[in-house]
């Protein structure tokens, strides 16, 4: 698959996306819910490698002053020039625990109070969007392989169990995965999200979010599986297992579900961006992830909210290019999966 340039590029992104989600507290100047209310809707800062010179120099910034001009009755941003801000690197600012348990206030880059970095501007609290970008990505990018680990076993074990017994408690169990596939899954999660305690924490919401998600995707992989798993449980190894009196449940799992691994392996590829573009989807309604947290839909729903500065600020709506380029990703690499591990759901590509 390495040879494969698209699928090459794919993993090299994902691995930069996950990269920077995973250690986005040491790679951002500022915490997530960092805000300066003195420059709410900066635009971005503008940083200067010239001298009074006009010689190279090493990149510096100067402090922002909010101001409003009576004529328009827009918000403008100057610099005040009086004093220079080099931009550091590996400065100590905000204090946070890198993986969640090692305490440390070391961050890539920074630039010394009053002065901001914002590389993408400030949303309307004075929040930076670029470090938001990327404590968003840690929940965008966590709740795929979160609902995989639970809607996939789900969905694999029914699935082979309604296959390997056959007859009226195959055709039970089908009607009921049927009945759950019928059900409007974003209408569902728009109704129940409304529904969610307003006390609710964003974790909490998020957890919730993850297991709702997870509970109406694994019917289809169950479906796919049981038709599999009939044609598996003919195989003379399985028939063998079986009339020297090993376990039903022993023999679907030691030599029955481990046939259907390489279709599992190609749509778990493509399953995470549909669970990913449920989660930006509730947050970009306002359902989802709830302010001050961080999200990528919940940071386009924030650009939403904001039409006009979108015109000054196309950055943005720099959240919507990552979830298509991180759905793109998992697609190319899915293809080539598919074709790789089994040529024939590739229609002979």
């Amino acid at each position: 698959m390495w040879k494969d340039k698209v699928a090459r590029t794919a993993l090299i992104g994902l691995f930069l996306l996950y990269f920077s989600a995973l250690f986005a507290d040491i790679l951002t100047p500022y915490g997530m819910e960092f805000n300066d209310a003195n420059v709410g809707n900066a635009p971005a800062t503008l940083l200067h490698i010239h001298n009074d010179n006009g010689e190279l120099c090493w990149p510096y910034v100067y402090q922002v002053k909010q101001e409003n001009d009576l004529a328009t009755y827009r918000q403008t941003f100057s610099e005040i020039h009086t004093t220079k801000y080099p931009v550091k690197l590996l400065v100590k600012g905000e204090s946070y625990k890198l993986l969640g348990f090692i305490p440390m206030d070391l961050h890539l880059f920074g630039v010394e109070s009053p002065a901001r970095i914002y590389l993408l501007g400030a949303d309307m609290n004075g929040r930076d969007n670029y470090s938001r970008l990327f404590f968003g990505a840690q929940k965008s990018l966590t709740i795929g392989f979160l609902g995989l680990f639970i809607a996939f076993p789900i969905g694999i074990f029914y699935g082979a169990v309604a296959g390997y017994i056959g007859g009226l408690a195959d055709n039970l169990m089908m009607r009921f995965a049927e009945a759950v596939m019928s059900i409007p899954s974003f209408y569902l999660l728009i109704g129940l999200a409304a529904i969610l305690p307003l006390g609710m924490t964003s974790s909490q919401r998020f957890a919730l979010i993850t297991v709702i998600l997870s509970f109406i995707s694994w019917p289809g992989l169950a479906r796919v599986i049981r038709g599999m798993v009939l044609s598996i449980r003919e195989e003379e190894f399985v028939q063998a297992a079986k009339s020297v009196g090993m376990p039903e449940v022993t023999n679907i799992i030691k030599h029955v579900i481990p046939q259907t691994a390489s279709y599992v392996v190609i749509a778990a590829t493509l399953q995470v961006p549909n669970f990913i573009l449920a989660e930006s989807g509730l947050s970009l309604i306002g359902l989802g992830i709830q302010q001050p947290d961080a999200s990528w839909g919940n940071m386009l729903k924030a650009a939403m909210d904001q039409p006009n500065e979108l015109l000054s600020q196309p950055w943005l709506i720099a959240p919507g290019f990552l979830i298509f380029f991180t759905i793109l990703c998992f697609n190319s690499i899915g293809d080539v999966l598919r074709d790789v591990l089994d040529p024939k759901l590739s229609g002979g590509r």
